[in-house]
């Protein structure tokens, strides 16, 4: 009995004495639990109480702005300090974007380079046009090429691109010809083309004839109420006619050039065209090719620039004219069609142009006929270079 009773008095003894720690831990919740809030509540509590830096901002944000509270006169003089302080940074800016192009700028066109950047001996920067058009002018006055600025030679040995030139002048502000927008040179042909809301643009509708021309963000508003996607049939007509004949003219140069692919004898040759002077009293350019064999006759090409004028270094436009002879006798006369493209290694750009011609004993040379160059641009590149090399095309035609 005595060991059930101090069994069963331990128990109520253990009990309390087991509960004294549970409240502890009750007693020890609250107190941990006010920790955390009350550290909650300090950092909510903390971004509400400004420091002096943020105080300061405030201040000369207000200052800035002009205080509403702040008399009349007060607020007119900071507004006036601000625009002042922005003009001065603009005019800053804008001061050393004009030395940045003066600096950078072609020394003969005194415009900023669109391309690739040539530098003299003595480091004055030509762009690509102005450099090849000082090598072509030189050439047509027989005389060596000078720099404008120090007068020493340049040529595509002497000279070298500028790579720092190039890439500084990508990276300058130039503005959209449409929304008027600065954006820097390496990205501006893209915003042009591809992004600009004020790009011109044409209705999707002028194959059939829109003529309509504007910009970008009225596009969808004018093929919603455009007129031609309504037209009859026979109103089409005369549109798709004047197409087909465009077209059938793209096609007849091809079909001709496949069909001469197909005749018997076909041949064709490198051909150097070399610079050389006549002997009059004003001596003029004129291009000649050494004697080369095709078809198993004899050939020489002759080429002049604009027709052999006067003087052609005065004239912006220049062309290039060209000529076929037989040097060789032939038994019977001798029908031929030939056309001259680019060489391998050259980036001119030559329209294909057939010619025809029957070369005889009596008559072995044909008329100068055009070289088929797009514009004078091109042109001047033939001129700049030492010599020029093309390719030549001969098809013997067979009765």
């Amino acid at each position: 009995m005595s060991g059930a009773e101090e069994a069963g008095g331990g128990g109520p003894a253990a009990g309390p004495a087991g509960a004294v720690p549970a409240g502890v831990g009750v007693g020890a919740g609250p107190g941990a639990a006010a920790g955390p809030a009350a550290a909650a509540l300090g950092e909510a509590a903390g971004p509400g109480i400004p420091d002096e830096a943020a105080l300061a901002g405030a201040r000369q944000l207000q200052e800035a702005a002009g205080d509403p509270d702040a008399p009349p006169k007060k607020r007119l003089r900071a507004a006036e300090a601000a625009e002042a302080a922005a003009a001065a940074v603009a005019a800053g800016s804008g001061k050393l974007e004009e030395r940045l192009y003066s600096v950078l700028c072609c020394t003969v066109c005194l415009d900023l380079p669109k391309a690739s950047v040539y530098q003299c001996t003595n480091g004055h920067l030509m762009c690509a046009g102005c450099f090849i058009h000082l090598l072509a002018d030189a050439r047509l006055k027989e005389e060596q090429a000078t720099c404008p600025n120090c007068r020493c030679e340049i040529s595509k040995s002497l000279c070298c691109r500028n790579l720092a030139v190039e890439k500084a002048v990508s990276e300058l502000p130039s503005e959209c010809g449409f929304c008027l927008r600065q954006f820097p040179r390496s990205l501006l042909e893209r915003h042009q083309k591809e992004e600009c809301q004020d790009r011109v643009t044409q209705c999707k509708y002028k194959r059939i004839g829109c003529p309509w021309h504007g910009p970008f963000h009225e596009l969808t508003v004018h093929e919603a109420a455009c007129a031609h996607p309504t037209k009859t049939g026979n109103e089409l007509m005369e549109i798709l006619d004047e197409m087909d004949q465009s077209h059938r003219k793209e096609m007849q140069l091809y079909n001709s050039i496949f069909s001469l692919l197909s005749f018997e004898k076909i041949g064709y040759t490198e051909v150097q065209f070399r610079p050389y002077r006549t002997d009059d009293f004003i001596t003029r350019l004129y291009y000649e090719t050494p004697r080369f064999t095709v078809l198993n006759q004899t050939w020489v090409l002759k080429a002049r620039v604009n027709d052999s004028e006067r003087n052609p270094n005065l004239s912006c436009k220049r062309t290039l004219s060209f000529q076929l002879l037989l040097k060789s006798k032939v038994t019977a006369p001798l029908e031929c069609s030939f056309l001259l493209l680019k060489g391998p290694y050259d980036d001119v750009r030559i329209s294909p142009v057939i010619y025809h011609f029957v070369f005889t004993n009596e008559s072995n040379e044909t008329d100068y006929v055009p070289l088929p160059i797009i514009d004078s641009v091109e042109c001047n590149k033939l001129l700049a270079a030492k010599n020029i090399n093309l390719r030549l095309f001969l098809f013997q035609i067979q009765k």
